[in-house]
């Protein structure tokens, strides 16, 4: 069964934001079809969107490599995310469903759950998981892929302490929803703003030391021959 290129673009992108291969790092297309078990072919495809994703660069006589952003790179990703998702969350009370009102509702519910015992794996994980559906909330595929695309190389690039007052931020996501749910753009709008600000003030610049050689890589998130990939 031919694995798709975006499920072998999706394994690789999350072992270079895992940083299973380092910056600078070569991605040969026999190491990786080895590796995900595959072909070639997927693996040429996912390099390429990759590519254009900004994760990997092409060099002269080295071929495909993991990209090595820089600090300004890093602190425009966030200033992007600031202006994007607030801009979301506006479009999202235009645009919302039922469904998308249930399963912000949900996880804001979870959320201050755990937030009020102190569960912070269980709150990252939910939230991430709230601001991917606010962003399909607002009914832009564009805007959702934008924002995505965000969110992986920011994931990439920083490591993210927990809030000082996970309540609090918790309950700022609920009056995002709040808002989304009475139709209130503008209302949306400035409370993502406030939140989106507040959370970049807990983003720590990742700085690794070099690689030894330019093809370590570490143990893959992904099993050989992917079988997650197959269903």
């Amino acid at each position: 069964m031919r694995i798709p290129a975006h499920s072998v673009c999706t394994a690789i992108r999350d072992d270079i934001v895992a940083g299973v291969y380092e910056r600078g790092s070569r991605l040969t297309e026999e190491l990786l079809a080895r590796r995900y078990g595959v072909s070639r072919v997927p693996v040429r495809e996912a390099l390429r969107t990759l590519e254009a994703e900004g994760f990997v660069v092409t060099r002269r006589h080295a071929g495909a490599c993991v990209a090595e952003p820089t600090e300004q790179e890093g602190t425009d990703l966030l200033e992007m995310r600031m202006l994007l998702e607030p801009l979301g969350a506006s479009r999202a009370a235009q645009r919302r469903t039922e469904a998308h009102l249930k399963v912000l509702r949900g996880l804001v519910r979870l959320g201050q759950e755990r937030a009020r015992r102190g569960n912070s794996e269980d709150l990252r994980s939910l939230g991430s998981w709230f601001h991917e559906t606010l962003a399909q909330a607002s009914g832009s595929p564009a805007m959702t892929s934008m924002l995505t695309q965000l969110r992986h190389k920011i994931a990439w690039m920083y490591a993210v302490d927990a809030p000082a007052n996970p309540v609090e931020s918790w309950a700022e996501h609920g009056a995002i929803v709040d808002a989304v749910a009475r139709g209130d753009s503008e209302r949306a709008r400035a409370v993502t703003a406030l939140h989106a600000e507040r959370s970049t003030s807990v983003h720590r610049l990742r700085f690794p030391s070099q690689p030894d050689r330019p093809d370590r890589v570490r143990n893959s998130q992904h099993p050989v021959n992917m079988p997650s990939l197959r269903h």
